[in-house]
């Protein structure tokens, strides 16, 4: 079978989380704590997934602002609190997602949203950023009661799409994602959102690159040269 159904990451991914800076910036009186909370909320569903603790996205995002709060010593009102989460809800998409998605679904290709985040509040992420037309499916990791990048949950959503493993791609900007992918046994592609090394001790993608619209294009020649 053609390797035709690409799964995307969604939170940095495809959602660009810089709009939540100034919510963070006048509930903790810094934008950089944005990029702290959320390395945060990875780590902790990172170690809930490998000790087995059940929660969902939205319960750890929401502890680890508390969690900041507590260690900055800030006054966290349930209004900043709520401000910020709603906003989590309400991300807009990087410029490059939807002529990329467009590219890729006119090449032949199934894309399918696939997330940490539980499945309600990627709905709505989703929704709300204009993107519903662009997934013909959308999966959360919930089902598995774990997390990404447990192999399991990468097993999980083969079986919901009915695919050989090996036959999917997911494209994440997460080196760790990426990483997880490739271990279970997926191709992987990686988006280089922020500069930062990719992990030198992580399996490497074969398709790499700065902007969604050439991780696109590279999907599809590697695919028509097989």
């Amino acid at each position: 079978m053609p390797r035709n159904t690409v799964l995307f990451d969604i939170n940095e991914t495809i959602l660009n989380l810089t709009s939540l800076r100034p919510k963070f910036k006048a509930a903790f009186g810094g934008e950089d704590v944005t990029a702290t909370w959320f390395s945060m909320l990875l780590h902790t569903s990172a170690v809930c997934a490998l000790t087995g603790v059940k929660t969902d996205f939205a319960n750890l995002a929401g502890a680890m602002l508390d969690t900041i709060a507590a260690r900055l010593d800030v006054a966290f009102s349930d209004v900043e609190r709520n401000k910020i989460l709603s906003g989590f809800a309400n991300l807009p998409p990087h410029a490059d997602v939807k002529p990329a998605l467009t590219r890729l679904r006119s090449a032949g290709y199934r894309t399918v949203a696939f997330t940490n985040s539980s499945l309600n509040l990627v709905t709505s992420q989703i929704d709300n950023a204009g993107l519903t037309k662009y997934y013909d499916d959308i999966v959360s990791v919930e089902e598995t009661g774990s997390f990404k990048p447990d192999p399991k949950v990468y097993q999980f959503v083969a079986e919901h799409l009915n695919r050989p493993i090996g036959e999917l791609r997911l494209v994440a900007t997460h080196d760790w994602d990426t990483h997880g992918a490739l271990t279970a046994g997926m191709l992987a592609a990686y988006i280089d959102r922020s500069g930062a090394p990719y992990h030198p001790l992580y399996h490497q993608p074969d398709v790499y690159a700065a902007t969604m619209d050439d991780v696109v294009e590279q999907i599809i020649v590697r695919d028509g040269d097989k």
